[in-house]
């Protein structure tokens, strides 16, 4: 299962931390399709029927695009199949926010994208998961293991600079390799989850509606205490390449590449999670299980709490308008969450990221 995931970038750092390499090796920048940046909206607490940046071949937005090239799309959770008949999409009356990939090829709604060759990459901090124990479960953050040298919102500023004179066909081996460290992300990691997507528009007229669906593989070993399905990852920029590129990989091959994977970390979270309607750095922050509801009390979640009590940091770009949510998030949910810059850099320092 995947119902709960975070992403906490802003849209032009998520542009910067899904770059990628094209099939001539090439370093490229994603850009966010038109529209869709003002659509996503970073949040610690991202449930279904949320809208969540997306990474996919361009070509399936423009005929003539090479289809290496990728670009990011905000695109709602729960997948709605495109032969869907009812003018409302809540009137499905079976959940697609999963799916499982021993049976995408039994299912139609599955099926049909994943042979049209509609593969995307769901882009997240991390997903949550809960462990039942006893009575109670226990909810835990699940990400990839981050390095003790990234620095959260660090990527060089010259990378929007160079990026033509990057891409040129003039550039050298050399120039090229220098540019490629320029442009390169040292921020968070962000965690790449292999998806399907269709798009639906409703039988009566209107805007086309874009959704997706998780791909679930068997638990891998490391995570198997905690529940016994995961997101199936993509570990590395060429699985997430070749899981896009649909005109040099074939559905069937694609398939081939999910499976469990011991790639992720993970430390416990309070249950202040299991309320969506809680978004803040406290949804991420890591507990001692054995104290119920008793976050632990170490100096670096002290200078944490006083960072959430002070203003927000200015370091980090946020989106302008912070009035909009997400289609289908609660109300409640409108203020815009503080940015997790000190946050992650305590996570990255914490002794509770080592399972």
């Amino acid at each position: 299962m995947c119902g709960r995931t975070a992403c906490t970038l802003a849209p032009d750092e998520v542009s910067r931390a899904s770059g990628y390499r094209d099939r001539s090796g090439r370093r490229r920048r994603p850009q966010w399709r038109d529209g869709d940046m003002d659509k996503y909206r970073p949040s610690y607490n991202k449930s279904p029927q949320s809208n969540s940046p997306v990474l996919l071949s361009h070509r399936h937005f423009k005929k003539d695009a090479p289809v290496d090239e990728f670009v990011l799309a905000a695109m709602r959770w729960g997948l709605v199949p495109a032969w869907f008949k009812e003018n409302d999409p809540s009137k499905m009356q079976y959940s697609t926010n999963n799916c499982r990939r021993e049976s995408l090829l039994e299912k139609k709604s599955y099926k049909d994208p994943l042979l049209k060759g509609q593969r995307c990459v769901i882009l997240a901090d991390g997903f949550y998961e809960w462990r039942r124990q006893d009575k109670d479960k226990q909810p835990f953050f699940i990400y990839f293991p981050q390095s003790k040298q990234t620095l959260p919102g660090s990527a060089d500023t010259q990378c929007d600079g160079v990026k033509q004179e990057y891409q040129s066909e003039a550039q050298t081996p050399e120039q090229e390799e220098d540019k490629d460290e320029e442009c390169r992300w040292t921020g968070w990691r962000l965690l790449t989850i292999a998806g399907l997507f269709d798009c639906w528009t409703p039988p009566s007229g209107g805007e086309p509606l874009y959704t997706y669906t998780v791909i679930t593989v068997d638990a891998s070993s490391d995570l198997q205490s905690i529940h016994d399905r995961m997101p199936a990852v993509l570990d590395g920029e060429e699985e997430v390449r070749r899981w896009l590129d649909f005109g040099e990989v074939r559905s069937l091959d694609a398939l081939e590449m999910l499976s469990p994977k011991n790639a992720l970390t993970f430390h416990p979270v309070s249950s202040f999670v299991n309320n969506l309607r809680n978004n803040s750095p406290e949804c991420l922050q890591p507990v001692d299980p054995n104290i119920k509801k008793k976050p632990v009390e170490t100096a670096s979640s002290k200078m944490m709490m006083s960072w959430l009590k002070s203003s927000t940091p200015t370091k980090r770009k946020e989106p302008a308008d912070s009035t909009k949510t997400d289609t289908g998030e609660k109300s409640t949910a409108q203020k815009r969450p503080k940015t997790a810059g000190p946050l992650q850099q305590w996570l990255l320092g914490s002794e509770m990221n080592k399972k």
